[in-house]
């Protein structure tokens, strides 16, 4: 679990060792909070994040929907660049998980 500016997020997906922790929380932004994912991608030596919507959500341009993430690595980053996929921990899941671990416990 990554905790930042208030938000948590759980790492999905970790290409080519892409995650950095320390990286990540010095380049975060209050304005990806609005989003449920947050992908990050190196190239260049730096770290560019982006934020992604849930398929699900109405209203929302195509383009910002995290099914078009293979199309957003594709166009708009180098070839075969490390990346990492964080999915923001709602507070809803946060309460599942910990009843979760309380009949674990019992």
């Amino acid at each position: 679990m990554i905790r930042v500016q208030g938000q948590r997020y759980e790492l999905l997906e970790d290409f080519r060792n892409g995650w950095s922790e320390e990286a990540f929380k010095e380049r975060y932004s209050e304005v990806l909070n609005k989003y449920d994912y947050v992908v990050g991608d190196w190239g260049h030596e730096q770290l560019r994040m982006r934020g992604f919507f849930e398929n699900d959500r109405k209203k929302v341009p195509h383009d910002f929907k995290i099914g078009t993430l293979e199309d957003y690595l594709l166009e708009y980053c180098n070839f075969g660049c490390a990346y990492f996929v964080l999915k923001k921990v709602r507070q809803e899941q946060k309460e599942e998980a910990q009843e979760e671990t309380k009949e674990s416990l019992t």
